[in-house]
């Protein structure tokens, strides 16, 4: 046997909605009146989505990291999950923060540059934005095992992108999830692009998912614009996980149909081409095309639909800009227990900044 056929791990790919919005399973797993909790949900995170980017523009909102293309990947997971799971996301994972129960105003007030944003009023045990590239899989890892140890039905979630699974501690955390039989599933969102870099020249392994076989861990490969395929993939992994059953690494297949961050222009590396190619496979359409096939949807429903989502998109910003800033000393109050000596002089620089005294 050859190098490369020993190497040759198959890996299905999970499809259950076609690109045109036909169903390819009969009997697929999912019920209409989810899917349509699930177009609802999606349809919510893009019209946030647009408005935080306009923010950013307009100076109102710090860097953001758009997840135009890729809302049936958060949505579809996050709503496999119970309430007791814990959520460790990256920072691209605002639709499935949204299902989990973040405000969209918790979201903007995080974006803005204060932490109160991860003071999260409803999910309270779910782990705040995670910035550094692949740090949250050990976090979440480190969660699963705690909750083994304390004997709990609990399961984490993370979420990573396809070029932070180049990164030391994706590997690292994959290997000890699989040692521990932690319950934890780890969601590739491969979405093509590590900022600039193509998947073609991020990993010469066929697939991502299989990255889990050296950790021996189950490895799935799903649609990620296929949120019926994402959600049921996702239930299945998080319910084995429960039950002892051990880590689940899902690469969820979707495209970042924007920038990387309102700090990037993909026009500069990326053929609009594909793009525009791209934009015919994305979840929201796929999805709004097999329910107006069913008659599950229709052009009085949309527009109710984003009537609605406007006005609560409108509202949060409007409760994000109307709440006053935190004083320049937050940043030392909240950061030690203990404020080190080394730090005090500093803290009484920021005070004497923030009441209009002396800067110096």
């Amino acid at each position: 046997m050859g190098l490369h056929e020993s190497m040759d791990t198959q890996i299905e790919l999970v499809q259950y909605l076609s690109v045109e919005g036909a169903l390819l399973v009969p009997n697929a797993p999912v019920e209409d009146e989810k899917l349509v909790a699930f177009y609802e949900a999606m349809t919510r995170g893009r019209l946030f989505d647009g408005k935080a980017i306009a923010l950013q523009r307009t100076g109102q909102l710090g860097t953001f990291a758009s997840a135009l293309g890729q809302e049936a990947v958060g949505v579809g997971v996050a709503s496999a999950m119970e309430p007791r799971d814990v959520l460790v996301p990256s920072y691209r994972d605002h639709c499935a923060q949204f299902t989990r129960g973040m405000s969209m105003t918790e979201c903007l007030l995080y974006w803005g540059g204060d932490e109160r944003g991860s003071d999260f009023q409803q999910c309270r045990s779910d782990f705040p934005n995670c910035v550094p590239v692949a740090t949250q899989i050990s976090h979440a890892v480190g969660a699963a095992y705690a909750f083994k140890l304390r004997r709990e039905e609990r399961v984490a979630v993370t979420f990573i992108g396809d070029g932070g699974t180049a990164n030391g501690a994706f590997y690292e955390a994959l290997n000890i999830a699989g040692v521990w039989n932690a319950p934890v599933i780890i969601v590739i969102n491969n979405n093509g692009w590590a900022i600039s870099t193509p998947r073609s020249l991020e990993c010469a392994a066929p697939t991502l998912a299989q990255k889990g076989v050296a950790a021996g861990i189950e490895c799935r490969q799903v649609d990620g614009n296929d949120v019926a395929a994402m959600h049921d993939v996702a239930r299945r992994a998080i319910a084995k996980a429960r039950a002892g059953e051990g880590p689940t690494l899902i690469e969820a297949l979707t495209y970042r149909l924007g920038d990387h961050t309102t700090a990037d222009d993909a026009t500069r590396y990326r053929d609009a081409d594909l793009v525009r190619r791209a934009w015919t496979r994305e979840p929201i359409a796929r999805l709004r095309a097999y329910l107006l096939g069913k008659g599950l949807w229709s052009k009085e429903r949309e527009a109710l639909l984003l009537k609605r989502c406007g006005e609560e998109v409108e509202n949060a910003v409007a409760a994000y800009l109307a709440t006053p800033p935190q004083n320049a000393t937050a940043m030392f109050d909240w950061l030690y227990e203990t404020l080190p000596i080394s730090l005090r002089s500093q803290r009484d620089a920021a005070r004497r900044y923030s009441a209009g005294g002396s800067h110096d």
